[in-house]
Order: C-alpha cells, then sequence, then structure tokens
C-alpha cells in the first residue's frame, strides 16, 4: 500500500479530516486540506519528518505509513499487517503452527483471494509431490498469472486499460476538487 493510501487509512482511523490533520501538523487555514490532500493522492511525498509527525498523531510507527521494505523484517511485518488491513489476511494457529489465512467477512475479497491462493497452494502441492520440478514452480510464480491455467485468478484489466481508467478518474477527481473549491469561494 502506498504512503497516500496509508495516510488516509490512518486519519480515517483517528476520524479526521483532511483539514484538521494538516492544522495540526502546522499548515495554515486553506492550505491545510489541500497539503493533505496532496499527499494522500502521492501528487506530494513527505518528508521524513512530516512522517514522523504523522506516526506520533496516528500513534503508530513510521513503518506503518511508508511503503514497507520487505527486505527486512520489520518491512515484512508491516508488509503484512497492511495485507490485514486491506484484504482482511488473518493470522491464526492451527496444529500448534502459525498460519496465515482469509477472512470470510469480505466475501468478493475472500473468493478472490481465496481463488488465487488456491492455484498456487497447487502448484506448492505438486513440486512437494514431485510432479513438477523447483525450476517450473519457480517459472510459475514469477510468471503469474501467465502460466496459471487453474483459471481461478480474478480477471484484471490490461495495463493500458488500466492506466486509461486511472487518468479517467484522475480527471473526475480534479473537477469535483474544482467544484468544491468554487462552492467554498462563494
Amino acid at each position: 500500500m502506498a504512503i497516500g493510501k496509508r495516510i488516509r487509512f490512518f486519519r480515517n482511523r483517528k476520524g479526521m479530516t483532511q483539514k484538521q490533520l494538516g492544522e495540526i501538523l502546522g499548515f495554515l487555514g486553506k492550505t491545510s486540506d489541500v497539503r493533505m490532500a496532496q499527499y494522500e493522492t502521492e501528487a506530494r511525498t513527505p518528508k521524513h519528518d512530516l512522517v514522523k509527525e504523522m506516526a506520533n498523531i496516528f500513534d503508530v510507527s513510521t513503518h506503518a505509513l511508508t511503503v514497507p521494505d520487505i527486505d527486512t523484517y520489520i518491512g515484512l511485518m508491516h508488509t503484512l499487517f497492511a495485507l490485514e488491513d486491506m484484504y482482511g489476511l488473518k493470522i491464526g494457529e492451527i496444529d500448534g503452527e502459525i498460519c496465515l489465512r482469509l477472512d470470510k467477512s469480505d466475501y468478493s475479497t475472500y473468493t478472490s483471494m481465496f481463488d488465487m491462493f488456491h492455484a498456487w497452494q497447487e502448484q506448492a502441492a505438486k513440486l512437494e509431490q514431485g510432479e513438477i520440478s523447483r525450476e517450473e514452480y519457480d517459472q510459475w510464480r514469477y510468471k503469474y498469472p501467465e502460466l496459471d491455467t487453474s483459471h481461478h485468478w480474478a480477471k484484471v484489466p490490461s495495463q493500458a486499460v488500466n492506466d486509461m481508467l486511472m487518468e479517467e478518474f484522475q480527471k473526475i477527481e480534479n473537477e469535483e476538487k474544482k467544484t468544491a473549491k468554487k462552492k467554498k469561494q462563494k
């Protein structure tokens, strides 16, 4: 999860508006909500000192706000925490072993993630049973979903379609901001 989404997540968790957070951080008047909106949309990236201030306000680690470095154990843990927030990943214990599981309460996310995890588990089982080589397993993982023949994976738009949609959403968001700004000026 990108830093802008994490800021929005923790701000909402605290029940704060962008303006309130901006004012607490010392941004003046009308610029407070604009600045926070820029951080949340990632038009701007907050400097480390500002990230530290936000983390203090939210009462969280700076690792919880920034894009985690999965090459460290702490970064990996915060990645897993973000996956819990975003996709309902849960931690539990089965037969004395720690395991990760999907939360069934969000059915649409659960079914999409279950199908993808199930396809992964099938390939891992084939590797364990000697039906495929480590090289074939790695090829499946690193080219996923291209080599997945289970058809369990979620359908996602091509990058070109995704880029076009994101551009259109950004235009709509910009228009909404302009309209809101004009209403405030009246």
